[in-house]
């Protein structure tokens, strides 16, 4: 890789953003992470944590002096997108912002919702910053089973409640988002480019409880429940805006399968980890 000399991680905390940090030192460049509170962060001793808030414009200065690149999750309120978009391309040559599968043709991924019109705002901004750019559009995360199941799986019983069983996804690994951001950082093939990110096999949701339930070597059962009744309960476990963004979605890949791509694969010579590669990785933590 020809890589750049200094990247800023924003949302380094974050599912995504701790897997950029861990794989960025094999590359041999210099990270550094924006934290709120840099001392709570929790980050590997490579990283160069500097005390930044996309919410306080004026803090990213500091964070972004010296930086050629910049991983950007964006985690704050859409009415700071401005400010703090008028200040990274003042630093960074290249912006990577881990997006939404927005010019994607599968219903999965094109129900309406806030969410996706905040990620078309950052998009346009980027876009129109004279900066080099590439989003990523990742499906699915893996991870969101620990967050939907492990708690009832962990609890004793074998019934996992959940809507929607029939619906196919094709669930990414948040390593091989990672592994694409680093390569898309580090070459300069990547400005301009689109990724739409997936896993390598559609699954039912059944599908893949079953498969943490053979993982962990447990007869799961799974009871379907009403997407009213989804709704009451997981308000508990996400805002409601993502409640209702994944019911609907859910509701309109009923009968299709998943996309699949192989993007993965193209950009970093390596194939996608499958659901079962990523429920045995993580047993442990459904098993406690």
């Amino acid at each position: 890789m020809s890589c750049m000399n200094r990247i800023l991680v924003i949302g380094a905390t974050g599912r995504v953003g701790r897997q950029v940090l861990s794989q960025l030192p094999a590359t041999g460049l210099r990270v550094r992470a924006l934290a709120r509170n840099p001392h709570a962060a929790g980050l590997p001793p490579h990283v160069d944590v500097v005390r930044g808030d996309l919410t306080l414009p004026e803090t990213l200065d500091e964070c972004l002096d010296g930086i050629d690149a910049v991983f950007l999750v964006w985690t704050a309120p859409p009415a700071t997108v401005c400010p703090a978009l008028e200040r990274i391309p003042k630093h960074a040559r290249r912006i990577l912002f881990p997006s939404a599968p927005l010019k994607t043709a599968h219903s999965f991924f094109q129900q309406p919702n806030p969410l996706r019109a905040l990620g078309a705002d950052i998009e346009r901004l980027i876009e129109t910053s004279g900066r080099q750019w590439t989003f990523l559009r990742p499906g699915m995360f893996a991870s969101n089973a620990l967050l939907w199941w492990a708690p009832q799986i962990r609890a004793g019983g074998d019934v996992v409640r959940w809507p929607y069983l029939a619906a196919p996804t094709a669930r990414i690994d948040e390593r091989d988002i990672a592994a694409v951001a680093v390569h898309a950082l580090c070459e300069e093939r990547h400005a301009g480019a689109e990724y739409v990110l997936t896993g390598p096999q559609s699954l039912s949701q059944f599908e893949q409880i079953s498969t943490i339930g053979d993982v962990i070597g447990r007869s799961l059962r799974m009871e379907e429940i009403s997407p009213e009744e989804a709704r009451r309960e997981s308000l508990a476990l996400m805002p409601a805006v993502v409640v209702n963004m994944l019911l609907d979605a859910w509701a309109a890949a009923i009968g299709q399968p998943a996309l699949v791509t192989s993007t993965v694969a193209e950009i970093t010579g390596a194939p996608a980890r499958t659901f079962r590669d990523w429920a045995a990785d993580h047993a442990a933590e459904f098993r406690s």
